[in-house]
């Protein structure tokens, strides 16, 4: 009986990768933005559809639906069609943050995890033109006059609103925070004179220098894609924050198609012209396959709420 048992599973054993391989769209694959177009997450997603079409035989198009540092797209995505036509990129930490902020139209149990792909650290910038020439200044000058030096970021909760809360929680100085709908619109900001700081991510700074100055990265150790530039840590601030950005897909898509995404993004993420293009950004490839990157969001979900039980962010 144990053989005969052993024999009748081995076709449902196989079943699920000749399903996955099988597998093709069939209408337009859609891949769902949290910000504005141009800024560095629809620009990873849009390289991302690019590379993601030959591997799975369908056209896949990009739609940006900004709003709550991303909730509005990743609510969309969370109701989707869970028939493989609809994924959604995610930036960390929004996407475990939000619903510990706030009552939010998804938690991380809606999704599927695809896989995380993309790391990008967060970094103090300032423009050209701006009196502060280093991160000691500019927290010198925070510190003398509390919640008069702006800070813009993408939304509460996101990387650089994030990032200007621990550094306030760290060093007891406190910025006046500006939320705006995504990176393009706080560089305009910042160039304008409308915001004095941001914690824009390093590579989409280094892609877009012009009018900029960094001060400090928010990471374990200095980029090699900006040598000379001091982390918060060297600077005596015990702080770091990254933005990683991956992709999910609704927690009701068939286990095969969720099985085709992941075998699909994590060829991708070993394409050597795929890698050489996210370099070129001054990006680091990171990937981290479905089920992991979901085991370890869940374990950061529980640093960020206990983060939130003594520093509640949404009010700062």
């Amino acid at each position: 009986m144990k053989r005969r048992s052993l024999l009748g599973a081995a076709p449902a054993l196989l079943a699920a990768p000749a399903l996955a391989q099988s597998w093709r769209p069939d209408r337009p694959v859609e891949i769902v933005v949290g910000f504005t177009p141009g800024g560095a997450t629809d620009v990873d997603a849009r390289l991302y559809a690019r590379y993601l079409e030959p591997r799975i035989g369908g056209t896949v198009v990009v739609s940006n639906r900004p709003g709550a540092g991303g909730e509005v797209a990743l609510a969309a995505v969370a109701r989707g069609r869970a028939d493989g036509t609809i994924i959604g990129t995610t930036n960390m930490p929004g996407l475990l943050t939000i619903p510990i902020e706030r009552p939010a139209q998804f938690k991380l149990e809606d999704f599927h995890g695809i896989g995380n792909l993309i790391g990008d650290p967060s970094a103090i910038s300032v423009a050209s033109s701006s009196p502060y020439q280093t991160i000691e200044q500019l927290l010198e000058a925070a510190r003398r006059a509390p919640e008069t030096i702006s800070f813009g970021s993408p939304g509460i909760g996101t990387d650089d609103h994030l990032l200007m809360v621990l550094i306030g929680a760290t060093t007891g100085v406190r910025f006046n925070h500006v939320a705006f709908q995504g990176d393009p619109p706080i560089r305009t900001a910042i160039l304008g004179n409308q915001v004095v700081a941001t914690g824009l991510n390093l590579g989409y700074v280094l892609s877009n220098n012009e009018g900029m100055r960094l001060l400090a990265v928010a990471a374990p150790q200095r980029s090699r894609f900006a040598p000379d530039l001091p982390t918060l840590k060297e600077k005596g601030v015990d702080v770091t924050m990254a933005s990683e950005r991956g992709l999910v897909m609704p927690a009701g898509t068939p286990a095969h198609i969720v099985s085709r995404y992941r075998e699909a993004t994590e060829d991708i993420a070993k394409d050597p012209e795929f890698i050489k293009a996210i370099e070129a950004r001054q990006l680091l490839v990171q990937f981290e396959p479905g089920e992991a990157w979901f085991a370890r969001l869940r374990r950061d979900e529980q640093r960020y709420r206990q983060l939130w039980a003594t520093t509640p962010w949404a009010q700062r």
